[in-house]
């Protein structure tokens, strides 16, 4: 072998050798980042959630919790640029190369932001109650996706942007395909309108108790094509905002107050002075009672039965919750009965009475019978 050949392999003997060394050292701190981002979030980020938790409101402990996962992929962006300083092929200061790490900073943020405008995080609802309940509870799934899809077409403009796309020419072209979509899609827009209905009109809100003609029960979510609301059977069942905006809806939830009536059968015995203390003392227990709107009380001997002397009975309750109304109702029912045994009047039941002639004396004597 000649000088030259050997002096040859023995320079590239050293190339190969400083490029796989630089080649370790690279992927040994992309690897030490990893490790970085395991120790930060099994133990620094635990420490930080638990600290934030002792704060007077949980407007810190939410933002840790939507920058949770973000933040960690941030500690392998970090580690992918340190160790392009040793990555033999990529120089670290390549343009397409730092591009790609400025749109995936661009992307983490977003993640970031886009968990915490969720309905779910809570955050919007904190902030509403800073501002003292003034955005209705209806309006926070609105708010929340709106937000969410500006900030993903903020993000994908600015990433257009990084790589010298033209967001002009896109935004152009989307106002050209709008009028194509729109009739395309006419029964999204029609949802899309009547979910913006529902919200300007608010007719319900969410957990509210709605009865219309297609279903009834309590309003889960509103989003732009439809509201969910989960019956009293426990399923769920979607609604698309077009028919829900063109149907009557009763919102029990937003009753002042809450209707019994019912007719209270004497026995055709009971004179005309038991029907009138009867009368007397179940009205003072009604106006008497806590939970008993006093407006509207009416106790009344109404008509003739066929087997019975019926009393009115109507009132309201304050409460409108189904198990509070069904308990007065209960109440009421005993104090009742208690009045009854008292005076002792007795309540009919279903009979009717036969006349039938005596053979021998011809008389009309009377056979009672029970149904």
């Amino acid at each position: 072998m000649s000088l030259g050949s050997f002096v040859f392999a023995l320079s590239l003997s050293e190339f190969d050798y400083d490029m796989l060394k630089n080649l370790g050292i690279s992927v040994g701190i992309l690897l030490l980042f990893v490790l970085f981002r395991n120790i930060f979030t099994k133990y620094v980020f635990q420490l930080i959630l638990k600290l934030s938790r002792k704060t007077p409101t949980d407007f810190v402990t939410q933002i840790c919790l939507g920058f949770e996962r973000p933040l960690g992929w941030f500690f392998i962006i970090v580690g992918l640029y340190l160790a392009m300083d040793y990555f033999p092929f990529i120089e670290q200061h390549n343009a397409l190369f730092l591009k790609f790490l400025r749109s995936m900073v661009i992307v983490l943020i977003t993640w970031g932001l886009f968990n915490l405008s969720s309905p779910a995080s809570g955050i919007l609802i904190s902030v509403n109650q800073r501002i003292n309940n003034k955005i209705d509870l209806i309006l926070i799934p609105f708010i929340s996706r709106a937000i969410r899809v500006i900030m993903v077409a903020i993000s994908l403009s600015i990433i257009g942007q990084e790589f010298d796309y033209d967001v002009n020419g896109l935004v152009a072209g989307l106002g050209l395909g709008g009028l194509a979509f729109a009739l395309a899609a006419k029964e999204a827009v029609g949802n899309l309108i009547g979910g913006i209905v529902i919200v300007t009109e608010k007719p319900f809100s969410i957990g509210d108790w709605i009865l219309t003609p297609s279903v009834e029960g309590t309003v889960e979510d509103i989003n732009f094509r439809s509201t969910k609301i989960r019956t009293f059977s426990q399923a769920l069942v979607t609604v698309p905002n077009a028919t829900l905006a063109n149907e009557a809806i009763t919102n029990w939830s937003r009753m002042g107050k809450r209707r019994i009536t019912f007719h209270l059968g004497l026995n055709y015995k009971t004179t005309k002075e038991e029907i009138h203390r009867v009368v007397n003392r179940i009205e003072v227990l009604l106006m008497t009672h806590e939970e008993i709107h006093p407006d509207t009380i009416m106790v009344a001997f109404d008509h003739y039965n066929e087997s019975s002397l019926d009393i009115l009975i109507y009132f309201f309750t304050n409460s409108t919750v189904w198990a509070e109304h069904v308990k007065i109702k209960h109440e009421i029912n005993l104090e009742i009965m208690g009045i009854l045994e008292e005076e002792g009047v007795e309540v009919a039941f279903p009979s009717r009475t036969i006349y039938v002639t005596s053979q021998s004396s011809e008389e009309l004597e009377p056979m009672v019978s029970y149904d």
